[in-house]
This record gives C-alpha cells, structure tokens and sequence, in this order.
C-alpha cells in the first residue's frame, strides 16, 4: 500500500508546474498531513530530487526521470482512444506524432492484451470541415509554439472576407471544427477563426512579448 502511495505523490509531483502544500499532497493522497511528510521524506532518502520545505511546497527537480510505470487498463485505453481521435482529427504530421507517442507509451506499459486494446477502439472523422482546415494546421501550431503573429487571410460565415493580423494563442478540437484562438489587432480583442474558413495563414517573423490582457490564460477567463 505505501509503495503504491509512494509511485501516486511521485506521479503527482511530476506532473504539477508549481509547488505543493503538504496539506494539498495529503488531501490528494487519502493521509494525515504528518503521513504526507514522512512519504516526501521517505522519497528524498531513497534519491528522489524533491524541492520544498513546509509552509511553502514541495516539488521535483526538473529533468528527473522516473521508471517506466504500469498502467491500468483503463488509463491504457483512455491514451489509445485520445491518441487515435487525435489521428483522425490532425493533419498528417500530428496523425504520425501521436502514433509515435502510442509507440512509447506501449514500449513502458508492457501489458498482455494491450494489442486488443488497440484493435478494439477506432475514431474516424469524415467531417468537411475538419477536412477543410487540417492545412493549416501545421503553420498554426507552429505559430502557437513560437509565439509569432500570424497574418490570416479569413472568410466569415457570410462569405465576407477579410485580412488580420492576429497573436497566435491557441487550438480547440471540437466534433466537426477545429479553431483558432487568437488576439485580432484589428478588432483589439480577441476572436476564433474557424480553420475551414481560413483561406491563409502565413506566420510573421518574431516572437510577440508576454503582454498582460493578451494571452491565452486572459482568454480563458473571459469564458
């Protein structure tokens, strides 16, 4: 039981970007806060890189590598069904990332009927308007991942047209689109852009700066 607790605060650590209170590590674990000390204690004897002290949070060191895990069976299942509607959904280099990362995933799991698994759940998009946008998909994660302007070239569902400069923020999958989030210098605001009705998208060169009320996390809060 406690080497099971122990793997779960390791897979909690390591997959938090901030500091943890003891008392949230407990609540999360099922155990007194004096237990959640003693298994961070007990984890940094044995090598683990954890960070903190009481009162502020605990972390680990970034860059630890932890064994390969096992999964349960249904977690295996839920990362096949999200990896293969991301196949069916993106265009061809995401639909390869994401078989590469089932790839790894199975290599460390190494569980029998994983196989089975995989056979047993399919996702297929014939959708027009997810077929529509995947071009542009490439150039826009780009754009997101590099933090560039991009200059879009955009249609609305009344067919006018339209040319904006927009600070790449985001993308959002849903059943038969895919959007584009973004900060419209033309609109001084932010907007979603359907990708079936985007008709260019060329990333500018330059990063745009972190600025306050313009980023994604600003977005989110308006929602």
């Amino acid at each position: 039981m406690r080497t099971q607790r122990l793997f779960l605060l390791l897979d909690i650590l390591r997959s938090s970007r901030r500091p943890i209170s003891a008392a949230a590590l407990a609540g999360r674990l099922g155990v007194s806060q004096r237990t959640a000390y003693r298994d961070l204690s007990a984890l940094a004897q044995m090598g683990a890189p954890v960070r903190g002290e009481p009162g502020l949070g605990y972390q680990l060191e970034r860059g630890y590598f932890l064994p390969p895990i096992r999964l349960e069976r249904e977690e295996f299942e839920s990362l096949v069904m999200a990896v293969k509607l991301l196949a069916a959904r993106g265009d061809q280099r995401l639909a390869q990332a994401a078989q590469a990362a089932l790839g790894k995933i199975r290599a460390v799991t190494a569980e029998d009927g994983e196989g089975a698994a995989e056979r047993s759940y399919h996702a297929h998009s014939s959708a027009s308007a997810l077929a529509g946008g995947r071009p542009f998909l490439g150039p826009l994660r780009q754009a997101i991942r590099h933090r560039n302007k991009v200059a879009l070239g955009y249609c609305d569902l009344d067919d006018r047209p339209s040319r904006r400069t927009v600070r790449a923020l985001g993308l959002t999958a849903f059943d038969t689109v895919w959007l584009f989030t973004g900060w419209c210098e033309l609109r001084q605001d932010f907007r979603n852009f359907r990708l079936d009705r985007i008709v260019s998208a060329r990333a500018l060169p330059g990063r745009f700066p972190p600025e306050q009320g313009k980023e994604l996390t600003d977005y989110l809060r308006t929602l």
